[in-house]
Order: structure tokens, then sequence, then C-alpha cells
């Protein structure tokens, strides 16, 4: 009996908590993101870059909207789709455009559709990338344009692990890593994770991130561990942001979730065998 009574406490303590998000989301909204195309100015070269399919366009405006509704406007938020998904998605999304999301269809690379397109175009982009399924407070960009450090190669994550070596140099097994690390130096041994958002900098990839031949070979399903692998064969280390906040995907979202797979069945694990197979690896870079 207690036990329910606190699960029906702990279940409206949520719904309150989601009805603060929608109302906060609105509010930003009718503030500031619906007119975001007249507020942006091309001055700062950032992009926000994400993807998405079918089984989440039901809460995609959402996510939409708090990313379009952002205190650092970015030049231009793209959503990629499918060609064969364009058709299915909902009126809620589409009609953002005329706030100013652009919407373009491409390859289906999977979860690689998050920038792997947006970098064919320009490797020059400073991009952000977002998950489809994340309400995004109002500062979020800020504060990864924030953490920046003029001249340094370094990727900016608001979530991130990190990973933790066997005696002989080699990567421990995924679910012995240190997740959700709150350390702030930057490493080569921390990875971002994709929900919480990453910022590469302009110019950090070469033509290598590009071989999609190759990154769907050795990581179908691992797009984060591709990005990294890249950033790193360029120098790059990585590291938080210094504010926290809690990561709230929408209800719904999470039965569909690529990490469900990614950890629970170690795909994680594969792929990073076959990208260390193919590349090798040390613990302070890893050159391609």
């Amino acid at each position: 009996m207690l036990a329910r009574l606190r699960n029906k406490v702990a279940d409206l303590q949520r719904q309150a908590r989601d009805r603060a998000r929608l109302a906060a989301l609105e509010r930003d909204w009718q503030l500031y993101g619906r007119h975001y195309a007249e507020r942006r100015s091309a001055g700062n070269r950032i992009v926000v870059s994400l993807t998405s399919y079918p089984p989440r366009f039901a809460t995609l405006h959402l996510t939409l909207k708090s990313l379009l509704s952002q205190s650092c406007l970015p030049e231009r938020v793209v959503l990629w789709i499918a060609h064969g998904d364009m058709a299915q998605l909902p009126p809620a999304v589409t009609a953002l455009q005329d706030a100013g999301l652009e919407i373009r269809a491409c390859e289906d690379w999977k979860s690689y559709k998050k920038m792997l397109p947006l970098l064919q175009e320009s490797l020059d982009y400073t991009v952000v990338t977002a998950d489809d399924d994340v309400y995004y407070w109002r500062d979020w960009l800020r504060e990864l344009a924030d953490a920046r450090v003029p001249g340094k190669l370094e990727v900016i994550c608001h979530r991130m692990h990190r990973m933790r070596l066997a005696p002989d140099g080699t990567p421990l097994p995924y679910t012995a890593w240190e997740f959700e690390s709150d350390q702030r130096e930057a490493s080569p041994l921390n990875f971002p994770t994709g929900i919480g958002g990453t910022l590469y900098p302009a110019g950090l990839f070469d033509a290598a991130v590009l071989d999609t031949a190759t990154c769907m070979r050795l990581c179908p399903r691992g797009d984060d561990i591709w990005f990294w692998w890249m950033a790193r064969a360029r120098g790059a280390s990585f590291k938080r942001a210094a504010s926290a906040h809690e990561l709230y995907c929408w209800d719904g979202t999470q039965e569909v979730a690529l990490w469900l797979d990614n950890i629970g069945n170690n795909f994680n694990d594969e792929q990073l065998r076959a990208m260390i197979a193919h590349f090798g690896f040390t613990p302070e870079s890893t050159a391609v």
C-alpha cells in the first residue's frame, strides 16, 4: 500500500513537471520562437542540426519550438528527413517553416542524418546537434557557445561519459565507463552523448568524416561514436559545459530509443571494437 502511494505521488509530481515544461515552452515560443526568422542574424555561423523519423513525429514540433526559442540565436535550424519520410511530417512540424525552420530531404543514413548532410554542404559551419525528443531549455545553446575557448580545438557538450581503460590501454566495456561524468577538464577520453546536444567547432572535421560507406559498415547505429572518433583524429578534446540541467524526453518517445539496443544489447561495444580493428586506438588520439 505504501509503495503504491509513493508511486502515485511520484506520478503526480512528474505530471506537474510536465505541465510546467509545456507552459514554459509555450511562453517562450510566443515571445521568441515564432519570431525566430525576424530575430536571427547571419553573423555567428552556428547551425543547429537534427533529424527525426516517423515514430517521433508526434512530439517533434515541441523539440523544434524549443530550438527556435533559444536566447542565443543560431544562424540556421535545420531538420533533416529521409526522402521516404517527408510525406509523413505532420502539419505541426511543417508549419514551423513560417518561423524560419529549414526542412531538408536527404538520404536515409539513419541517425547520421543529424549532421552528415550538413557537413556535405560545408565543413566550415559550427554545428550543434540535438536529439528530436528532448526539451531544450532557453539558454541551452548559449551555454554551449559560451564554453568555447578561442583557439582551442574542443567539442562542447551538456552530457558526457568518461571512457575507462583497461591496463593495456584499450577501452573497457561501455557499461564500465563513468556515466554522466561531472568532470570539467577537457580530455580525448570524454565521450559526448547526443541527447544533451553537442557543439562541433567550425573546421573541426576533414573529408574523412563524410565516408558514409565506412561509417555505416563499422558503426551503423553509432553516429556519436563515429563523430567522436573523427574529432579525435583531428586532435580534439571534449568537455562539458559548466551548467547542469535535467534532460527531459517527451512522453512516449523512449520506446524506440536507439540507446536501448546500443547499451542493452552491447551494440556500442561491437561498434567500438569494429572501429579499433579498422583504425587502431591510443588513449591520447585516434588517428585515421
